[in-house]
């Protein structure tokens, strides 16, 4: 039965930490326009996210946590608008380092992997009812 209560404890940090990834992506989604208000600043700079084992002594399984969220140091692209407040001097601002079909794409892995880790609770769920059945 232990083996069968730890796999509730794995599959539900795997559904943490896409969740914590869903909602990084969803971040960068929402800020994919967001640019500088001052002539030369930095636009918003996207957000990754990375992921590591760690042993739970207490089950004696590894778990899957969130190492850290950083930023994606790649170059923003130059767009040509004079007008815009954070043009510089030859009438190009920068554009956050954001592919908006990059991140619907890494949203739906997210979710599939998410929805994995709760099939996993419920086929243990199942298993763990059919079990106290057998028992009755």
């Amino acid at each position: 039965m232990n083996d069968l209560a730890n796999s509730f404890f794995i599959a539900g940090a795997g559904m943490r930490v896409q969740g914590a990834r869903l909602r990084v992506i969803s971040e960068n989604l929402a800020n994919k326009d967001s640019t500088a208000q001052t002539p030369g600043g930095d636009p918003y700079r996207r957000k990754t996210i990375t992921f590591k084992n760690e042993l739970d002594k207490a089950l004696g399984a590894d778990l899957v946590t969130v190492n850290k969220i950083g930023e994606d140091m790649s170059d923003f692209s130059l767009e040509y608008d004079p007008g815009h407040p954070a043009a510089n001097e030859d009438g190009y601002y920068k554009r956050p380092n954001i592919n908006g079909l990059i991140e619907m794409m890494d949203m739906r892995e997210a979710q599939r992997s998410y929805e994995a880790n709760l099939s996993v609770i419920r086929a243990t769920k199942t298993m763990v009812n059919n079990t106290i059945n057998l028992l009755k």
